[in-house]
C-alpha cells in the first residue's frame, strides 16, 4: 500500500516513540492537538506513523512535548532513515526485550512465527529459564509474553535446545512443562536431532504479519543488535525457511509427547 494512510515498520515505530513522547509530557492526544491547533486527526496520523508526515511537524510535536536533546535527536534520526528495506536497532549490552519497535509489532501481529536453533523462544520462556538464560531481570521478557494481544503464535524449537540445561534440572522442568503444557493459541513443533544439519536449520527467524493490509515483518537478534527486515523479497526468504521447517518438525502431538519426555526426565533430576 503506498496511499497516504498506510504504514512502514519504521513510521509505527516512530509513531510508538511520539506517543510515548507525549505520554511522559502529560498530554492527551485530543490536548496536544488543541494547543497546536492541529485536528485530532493529524496528531493521531503521527503516532500512527502514516505516509505523508513531515520533519516540520514532528518538530513542532517534539517541541510542545518538551522532549529533551537526547530524545529529540533519536526521533528526528528515526524520521531521516532511508527506506532500504531493511534497518537495524542496537541494544549493544541491553536485552533486545526493551526494543520499541519489536514491542509495538509484537503487540500488533496477527500471527507470529519464530525458530530458535539453541533455545526456547523467548515469547514461550518461562520466568527463571529467562533469568538464567540472560543473567538478569526477566521482567523486559515477560512483559512481551503479556502484552500479546491476538496473536496466533507457531514456534520450531530445535531439540538441541531440549538437552542444555539452562538454570539447572529444576528450571528445566518447569520449562519443560511450560511447553508440554502451552495453551492455544500457542503452536509448538520440535526440529528432532535427526533433521541434520539442513540450510535452514542455522540462524533463528522470526516473522509477524498484520491485519489492515500491512506488510510483513521479520527479524533476526544479534548479541548486540536486531536486524529487522521489510523488504518482500527478505521477508520471503524467511517465509520459505519457514515452509522447509514445516517440512522437518514433529507433528504438535509427537512434540508434545517429546515435552513430556523431557519434562518427567528433568523432574528425576536430569536427562
Amino acid at each position: 500500500m503506498t496511499n497516504e494512510r498506510s504504514s512502514t515498520a519504521r513510521g509505527r515505530e516512530l509513531g510508538e516513540e511520539l506517543r510515548r513522547v507525549r505520554r511522559r509530557a502529560g498530554l492527551t492526544g485530543g490536548a496536544l492537538a488543541k494547543e497546536l491547533e492541529w485536528s485530532a486527526a493529524k496528531v493521531s496520523k503521527l503516532e500512527k506513523g502514516w505516509r505523508g508526515t513531515t520533519d516540520g511537524d514532528i518538530g513542532v510535536f517534539l517541541g510542545r512535548c518538551g522532549a529533551d536533546k537526547a530524545t529529540r535527536g533519536q526521533v528526528l534520526r528515526m524520521a531521516a532513515e532511508p527506506d532500504l528495506g531493511w534497518f537495524v536497532r542496537p541494544h549493544w549490552d541491553r536485552l533486545a526485550d526493551e526494543l520499541t519497535c519489536l514491542a509495538v509489532h509484537e503487540r500488533a501481529a496477527v500471527t507470529i512465527t519464530c525458530y530458535e536453533p539453541l533455545v526456547v523462544p523467548a515469547l514461550m520462556q518461562t520466568a527463571g529459564y529467562a533469568r538464567a538464560l540472560t543473567g538478569g531481570n526477566p521482567e523486559p521478557r515477560l512483559r512481551r509474553q503479556r502484552e500479546l494481544e491476538r496473536a496466533t503464535c507457531v514456534f520450531y524449537v530445535h531439540e538441541a535446545a531440549l538437552h542444555l540445561p539452562i538454570g539447572g534440572p529444576a528450571t528445566m522442568h518447569e520449562q519443560m512443562v511450560r511447553l508440554a503444557f502451552a495453551a492455544y493459541p500457542a503452536v509448538l513443533r520440535v526440529i528432532p536431532l535427526s533433521a541434520g544439519g539442513h540450510l535452514a536449520l542455522r540462524h533463528p527467524s522470526t516473522v509477524m504479519t498484520f491485519g489492515g493490509g500491512s506488510t510483513p515483518l521479520a527479524f533476526t537478534e544479534t548479541d548486540t543488535a536486531t536486524v529487522f527486515l521489510d523488504d518482500d523479497s527478505a521477508v520471503q526468504a524467511c517465509l520459505d525457511k519457514h515452509a522447509v521447517l514445516d517440512g522437518l518438525a514433529l507433528s504438535a502431538d509427537r512434540s508434545h509427547e517429546t515435552f513430556v519426555r523431557w519434562a518427567d526426565g528433568y523432574d528425576r533430576g536430569g536427562r
